[in-house]
């Protein structure tokens, strides 16, 4: 059995007995990691960006110079710093707290947000409010990812993934990280607002590209768009629809719900007019250990099961294992075992990368961890505590065996992989993500 990997199956009983923690995955020196190159090289289990955060916020929630909160956060250099200053606005505010400056941007619709009826009535539901954006298709200004804009449809997600990346994102409205699965903001006019964006902003011509290559459109880089609030108030199926107006655009869905095949229509209309590439997130295929770690996503083999029916649609999709956590889904035959699903149920690519924890993440993560599976505590601490980032060795580790299952199963490189190898491009695909 490779070093590399955890000796040990984790299940979610916990075994009481003296275990020698350098056992259960390897030590590593804890060290800001140089960023890696070419098809090696992995960002982590986010979406790191350029390193000057300079916050500006418009009434968009976009970000002056750094990126919005609905594109990647800082890389690897940039997010030590920031965690070394204290991290998170919750920080700023505790060091500012008699000041009450008015709040502005993002954080002020949000305050103004009213609440939206909802047909749920689980004591433990979120609170869905309806959010005013001015702006749906937001520019990623990130040279380390493969697309120049995302779309979501909400903001905050009820999955609940206990590593979410994405949840400092309620920290640009002054909310604590902690809430992001319990409030929920619906972007009720983002179908509205499309349209117009797309005419103002988007460039069918993406700059450096060969002539004929779209600029690309990701949807659901913060926050889940099949997420349950999309059965209510359906704003992502209001975007597919207004999307698939149009020829010659370039987009890509990610998401971990089986409720994406309910759009199976308007994703055909999208793929006849449109490059469309749709990535599943399957991180294991332990049904306990999914539950236990994204509490209310759909199971593993019903997100399987939804990605078979999007292959016969002959729809583009490939599978997402990411990320993966250390010590807890990198144990000899997991990773492999959803490579083998994947290629079973039809995916055409298959890509995974190491978990990374922003500071907000790391406040919800490092906890669950103590509590949930204690003897990976101590090691969590020394990886994680001061740095977002896993060492680079084991990451790079996890690269190469990504790249041989790769091999093993015959995936093809994601679309738009293979628009940045015609550029002859170094950036990263996905990089906070992607291993491979």
């Amino acid at each position: 059995m490779s070093p590399v990997f955890s000796p040990s199956a984790l299940d979610l009983r916990i075994r009481r007995r003296p275990v020698r923690q350098s056992a259960l995955f390897p030590v590593f020196p804890v060290q800001s990691p140089k960023p890696l190159t070419g098809s090696d090289s992995v960002g982590g289990g986010s979406d790191p960006v350029g390193a000057d955060a300079r916050v500006a916020t418009g009434s968009s929630g976009s970000l002056s110079s750094c990126p919005t909160a609905d594109c990647p956060p800082p890389s690897p250099l940039a997010h030590g710093a920031r965690r070394a200053e204290g991290g998170t606005r919750d920080v700023a505010a505790r060091l500012d707290a008699d000041a009450a400056a008015p709040l502005v941007g993002i954080a002020r619709l949000a305050a103004a947000s009213p609440a939206a009826e909802t047909s749920r009535k689980s004591e433990g539901r979120p609170e869905y409010f309806f959010l005013p954006v001015k702006s749906i298709l937001n520019k990623c200004d990130s040279k380390r990812v493969p697309f120049e804009w995302t779309i979501n449809p909400y903001r905050g997600c009820e999955f609940g993934c206990k590593y979410c990346y994405a949840r400092y994102t309620h920290e640009y409205m002054d909310l604590d990280g902690g809430e992001f699965e319990k409030k929920i903001f619906v972007k009720q006019d983002a179908a509205q607002l499309l349209p117009q964006e797309i005419a103002r902003k988007y460039s069918y011509q993406r700059k450096g590209s060969e002539e004929g290559v779209p600029e690309h459109i990701a949807i659901g880089t913060a926050t889940d768009p099949y997420q349950p609030a999309e059965r209510e108030y359906g704003v992502t199926r209001g975007c597919l629809e207004e999307l698939a107006k149009r020829e010659g655009l370039s987009v890509s869905i990610i998401t971990k719900s089986n409720q994406i095949v309910r759009d199976v229509d308007v994703l055909k209309l999208i793929a006849a007019r449109s490059e469309l590439s749709i990535n599943i997130t399957v991180t294991t295929l332990r049904t306990r250990l999914a539950r236990l770690l994204e509490p209310r996503a759909p199971r593993p083999d019903l997100r399987l099961e939804a990605l078979r029916q999007l292959r016969e649609a002959g729809l583009s999709a490939g599978v997402s294992a990411s990320p993966l956590i250390p010590g807890i889904t990198d144990r000899e035959g997991d990773l492999e075992g959803v490579a083998a699903a994947a290629k079973e149920a039809g995916a055409q690519w298959f890509f995974s990368g190491v978990l990374f924890l922003m500071p907000s993440s790391a406040k919800e993560f490092l906890p669950f961890v103590r509590e949930k599976f204690p003897r990976l505590a101590k090691q969590y601490e020394q990886w994680y505590a001061k740095n977002g980032y896993a060492p680079e060795e084991y990451r790079r580790k996890i690269s190469e065996r990504v790249a041989r299952l790769r091999e093993q199963y015959g995936f093809h490189s994601r679309p738009f992989d293979e628009l940045h190898r015609k550029q002859g491009c170094s950036q990263l695909s996905l990089s906070w993500n992607t291993a491979a």
